[in-house]
């Protein structure tokens, strides 16, 4: 059964965890933590969740990984995928876009429009 209220989220770093909660929970989201790629898609799989947020610079998780497996994925390739990372790393983002992520923004731009970025791709996504 699909949750259109759970996201996934693909964090370690306990600040953007927090802002991230307080962000979203107030909406009425769930939040399901992805402490290591390998837990990517049994959770994907599992919750159905409406989005995944990962940071593509956790060193803890893979995210290139994690998104290469749900991109790979025909189940779960329609998830959209919000990712946040260091803005100077293009390479970061360059591997994103090639990987279909639906959306990569700066750390900065991410906490400060963390609810309107989330709506803006499962918007996008519900279009498609």
């Amino acid at each position: 059964m699909e949750n259109k209220k759970t996201i996934l989220i693909g964090v370690s770093d306990v600040f953007f965890y927090t802002k991230i909660r307080d962000a979203l929970r107030p909406q009425g989201f769930s939040l399901e933590r992805i402490r290591k790629q390998e837990e990517v898609i049994p959770k994907a799989s599992t919750l159905q969740p409406l989005a995944v947020i990962l940071n593509m610079n956790d060193d803890n998780l893979n995210a290139t990984q994690a998104l290469q497996a749900l991109k790979g994925d025909n189940r779960l390739k329609h998830l959209p995928v919000l990712a946040f990372a260091n803005h100077e790393e293009v390479d970061t983002w360059r591997k994103a876009k090639e990987l279909g992520i639906n959306k990569i923004v700066s750390r900065n731009e991410f906490s400060a429009r963390t609810l309107a970025l989330l709506e803006e791709v499962t918007r996008q996504a519900e279009a498609s």
